[in-house]
């Protein structure tokens, strides 16, 4: 049976990550292209379309351009371009296209984007149809998203094969006071996936700041930095737990952001791919500190793409180190990279010491 697919891109979306702009919403992108960014989401729509394995029942509805038309030549599927768009593109074509590939006939809808973007496909078509939520923005907290562009593929295949569907949370994030170092969310809205649950994200949970969280988090601290080394640049990653490793060095934490320090003093501050790698270049021993995000695991590739692949693969999987309280890691199945790039995500794939009291170590293993 023939299946209708609709592909909605969004072209801007993941733009500001690796230039540390924390989103893209609205004017911003066109600051990330003064910064020198490029374009995301071409690599995740390639590596959707590449890896979908039941590629002969589905026809295309695709959006106009770098939409989507741009990226489905080759993908070996019939398809159908709907509607149009001006040089420049808006939430509300996809609002408009997504409407009118439902209104087409699509049974299903893939969309590379953030959180911004699932926003809007929730505000055009809600729960008429299901959809497979590629991950390619800043901010991909919300649980509708795949853990990565191929589990997104996986997703669609699910799909072709008849799988039941589920509801996953869509969230609101004030990107504004995002960029302010706070994270404000709130529940948007549902839509409807494939349920496949190993092929999802979880949902964000918000930091514990319960007086058993916050001694753990300075237990790890105290022993963080009691084992730094001397003439080593550490890259300290967003979140609460390397905050408090920043408060016992007494130094300031940009806490969404990637700040560095470097025999207890800070030598980098809310830092880019650019600044990560200047620094890189003084000082020719680095170690990053990293701590998984509550809720889903992820450790790289949301929230912190500063850490570009390319920064991962000057420091080497070696000097990564991993820090949490045992209640948070405990209620992980997993440890998750999705860096945009597979070679760099199998590279840190495999099991990490984690750090998670004083003197305290767990083997957790990482998933891409």
């Amino acid at each position: 049976m023939n299946r209708i697919i609709g592909l909605i891109v969004n072209p801007v979306a993941g733009m500001g990550g690796s230039v540390g702009l924390k989103g893209t919403d609205g004017e911003v992108y066109k600051k990330a292209v003064e910064l020198g960014a490029e374009p995301v989401t071409p690599k995740r729509t390639d590596e959707v379309l590449s890896h979908i394995k039941g590629k002969e029942p589905i026809t295309l509805l695709v959006a106009p351009g770098k939409m989507g038309e741009c990226y489905i030549r080759d993908c070996g599927m019939p398809f159908k371009v709907m509607g149009t768009v001006g040089k420049g593109t808006s939430k509300e074509d996809t609002k408009r296209i997504s409407r009118e590939m439902v209104d087409h006939g699509a049974e299903l809808l893939v969309f590379v984007g953030g959180d911004g973007t699932a926003r809007d496909i929730y505000d055009a078509i809600g729960s008429t149809i299901p959809v497979v939520a590629v991950p390619a923005g800043v901010k991909v907290f919300s649980s509708v998203f795949a853990v990565s562009a191929r589990a997104a593929a996986e997703m669609v295949d699910a799909f072709v094969e008849g799988a039941e569907v589920t509801e996953e949370e869509v969230l609101d994030i004030d990107e504004n006071a995002f960029r302010e170092g706070r994270l404000a969310s709130r529940l948007y809205g549902y839509l409807i996936v494939p349920r496949v649950k190993k092929l999802l994200q979880g949902g964000k949970e918000a930091s514990n700041i319960g007086k058993s969280s916050v001694a753990g988090k300075k237990e790890i601290a105290r022993y963080i930095v009691e084992e730094m080394d001397k003439g080593v640049l550490y890259l300290l990653g967003p979140g609460t737990t390397l905050r408090a490793v920043a408060d016992e060095l007494g130094v300031p934490k940009t806490l969404l952001g990637i700040d560095a320090v470097l025999d207890g003093n800070l030598v980098g501050t809310d830092l880019n791919e650019k600044g990560i790698l200047e620094l890189m270049d003084t000082y020719e021993k680095r170690k990053i500190l990293l701590t998984p995000i509550g809720g889903n695991g992820f450790i790289l590739g949301r929230g912190s793409k500063q850490f570009t692949p390319e920064v991962i693969k000057r420091i080497g999987r070696e000097n990564i180190m991993v820090v949490g309280t045992r209640d948070k890691i405990n209620r992980l199945e997993c440890l998750r990279a999705d860096t945009g790039d597979f070679e760099v995500d199998q590279l840190l794939s495999g099991y990490l010491q984690v750090t998670v009291g004083y003197k305290e170590e767990m083997m957790v293993e990482v998933r891409c």
